[in-house]
This record gives structure tokens, C-alpha cells and sequence, in this order.
């Protein structure tokens, strides 16, 4: 892949409002999130960082403006058709049974990719495709040793792991995070912070998150919202020295 392309537009927001009633949350967003890269959505609460997710991913349509996947436009889309495109949300991709084993609910993941989902268990071994993805992605996110465990009884830290899996299941361009750190203990986000970079490699990445040490380290570019518009956008280094930026949310914390 060349420099070049690396650099190219995959997903696109352009002057993006949603209104609900008479309340105003988006502000006319404009974001650009480029191929390969590692983008946060930061902010303040309130900002409107949850709101933009659903916007892109089909849960909301936009009052007004344009979303674009791969110059093809995405707005009022359901989120099933969004997915298939090749975006996915980790959470909204994971319906979790958590009766059942890790493995059985990736497989069922992958299942879904495959068009399969509804076949009868008995005859899954019908698919050896199916079985060999499911085994790759328990590699991928480190959990082959827990493939057997109930999912309703993993870690916080281990569920995020395999929402995270059952997202890639789909073999998405573009991933959305919201919040993947939050409730984790120190050693949790190293090693989430490692996991994402790992399984992002070739792919982009759209993360909200409030942990600022994660931001600055995870992240090539950074956009910040407030107020449902988004006021700056740049490397982590020019964020961290963006006046209007530490006034506005950063505040002391960086002040260096």
C-alpha cells in the first residue's frame, strides 16, 4: 500500500447536525478519518461523543449533512447495511449470550459474516472455514486459553477482549470504540492498549476515550468536541498545545 493511499479519506462527516425536538446536539461536525490510521473523538460529557458514534454507525439518521464510507454515502443506512459495508461498532455488533462459551459466541460472530447464522448447530461442521476463523480470532485477542469459559463469567477486562473479537469477526476497514478503557485497573489498559493497537494494524480506528495518557499514546490524529462541534483537530502534540483546546477541555492536566 502507498504512502499515498494510506493517507486517503475512508470515512467522512461533513457538516453533520442532529437535532432532537427543539434540542440541537450535533453542530454542523465535520470529521475525516483516514485509511490506516488511529483517530480519538474526545471531549468533555455532554459533548455529543456518543451521539456522533450512532450517527455513524445507523442508529441515528443526521437532521442534516452527509457521512460517507469510501465516498459512498452512509446516512440513514441501517446498521446492519453499515456493517456489511465493512464499519463496525463494537458493541453493536456483539449481542453476548452469556450462557454460552467464548468460543460459541465467536463462532456464532463469524457465523453471521458468513451468512450462516441460522443453521442448525449439528451441521456447523459443515463449515471448517467457520471453525478456523473462530480459532484465529481467539488468537488474536489472546483468549484461546479461556475458549471454553462461560462469557458471562470472564473479567471486565476480558469481555472488552472479546467484544473487540466479535467486532473484527465481521473483517471491518474501519472499527469504532467507545470508551474501551473505562472500569479498567492500570495493568487492564496496558494490555488493552496493546491489544488495539495489535488488532487495528491495517485497518482504522475511530476510539472514544477519556483516558488522556491512552489518547496520546494510541492516537495519530486527534479531533475534539465540545458543545457538538468539533473545535480543533491534529497530531497529539499539536492538541496538547492547542490553547483554545486546553481551555476549552484539556486544562492544566496538560499544561506543560
Amino acid at each position: 500500500m502507498s504512502t499515498t493511499s494510506i493517507r486517503q479519506p475512508i470515512l467522512t462527516l461533513s457538516g453533520v447536525h442532529k437535532s432532537f425536538g427543539d434540542t440541537q446536539i450535533i453542530r454542523g461536525v465535520d470529521l475525516e478519518l483516514r485509511a490506516g490510521e488511529r483517530h480519538a473523538l474526545i471531549g468533555p460529557n455532554g459533548a455529543g461523543k456518543s451521539t456522533v458514534f450512532h450517527l455513524i454507525s445507523g442508529h441515528y439518521v443526521p437532521s442534516s449533512g452527509r457521512i460517507s464510507f469510501e465516498g459512498h454515502d452512509i446516512q440513514g443506512a441501517s446498521p446492519q447495511h453499515i456493517n456489511r459495508l465493512g464499519l463496525a461498532r463494537s458493541f453493536q455488533i456483539t449481542n453476548i449470550f452469556p450462557k454460552l462459551s467464548v468460543f460459541e459466541n465467536l463462532r456464532l460472530a463469524v457465523m453471521r459474516r458468513h451468512g450462516v447464522q441460522n443453521t442448525l448447530w449439528r451441521f456447523i461442521g459443515s463449515y471448517p472455514k467457520v471453525r478456523e476463523e473462530t480459532e484465529q480470532l481467539l488468537e488474536q485477542v489472546r483468549l484461546a486459553g479461556r475458549r471454553d469459559a462461560i462469557a458471562g463469567e470472564l473479567s471486565y477486562s476480558e469481555q472488552r477482549s472479546m467484544e473487540i473479537a466479535m467486532a473484527l469477526a465481521s473483517d471491518p476497514r474501519v472499527i469504532l470504540l467507545d470508551e474501551p478503557m473505562a472500569g479498567m485497573s492500570h495493568e487492564e489498559t496496558d494490555y488493552a492498549v496493546e491489544l488495539i493497537k495489535r488488532v487495528t494494524q491495517g485497518r482504522s480506528l475511530l476510539i472514544v476515550e477519556h483516558d488522556m495518557d491512552v489518547v496520546f499514546s494510541l492516537c495519530d490524529r486527534i479531533s475534539v468536541l465540545v458543545y457538538g462541534q468539533v473545535i480543533a483537530t491534529g497530531t497529539p502534540d499539536e492538541i496538547r498545545s492547542n490553547q483554545k483546546v486546553k481551555e476549552a477541555y484539556l486544562g492544566e492536566e496538560v499544561a506543560v
